[in-house]
């Protein structure tokens, strides 16, 4: 039994010997690089994936769109949100303006399905609050107004 184990054994040992191990160098004996042959992993942009590439932000904010902003969070956000940091079924929006650039927050409001798909730090969160944030079908002004109440909620002036 040993034997017939030995002899099945050598020959893989050979052939993955002959692939080149977990060593692999090039003709010259430095270590080359092992490329995989799956798709690149996606690399996060801090802008997210979508049409706003750029934010000029208020100073001070432009209460008008803060006022449009809390509206627009009271019918369509507030069910899934908080203006704290608990997560009910969406994280809370505590320090959103702190941790997403103003790009990022529009972009995910306006291509939300297109970001769960693509954006790794959108990936991350759906993975912690398993239900996909619904398109919620806002334009950009809207989308704007919305970043401008959250500023707002979170201190910013």
């Amino acid at each position: 039994m040993k034997k017939q184990l030995i002899l099945y054994l050598l020959p893989a040992s050979l052939l993955f010997g002959a692939c080149g191990g977990s060593d692999s160098a090039d003709s010259s004996g430095a270590a080359s690089e092992v490329k995989s042959m799956v798709e690149d992993e996606p690399v996060a942009d801090p802008k997210g994936i979508g049409e706003v590439k750029h934010v000029d932000l208020n100073s001070p904010l432009n209460e008008e769109w803060v006022a449009k902003g809390n509206a627009i969070y009271d019918m369509k956000c507030s069910a899934c949100h908080k203006l704290t940091d608990m997560r009910v079924v969406g994280p809370g929006w505590k320090g959103v303006t702190d941790r997403r650039t103003p790009e990022w927050i529009m972009n995910m409001t306006l291509n939300v399905d297109v970001m769960l798909e693509k954006d790794p730090a959108a990936q991350a969160m759906l993975k912690e609050c398993l239900v996909r944030m619904p398109n919620q079908n806002l334009n950009q002004e809207d989308a704007r107004a919305v970043l401008e109440f959250m500023l707002k909620n979170d201190g910013k002036s």
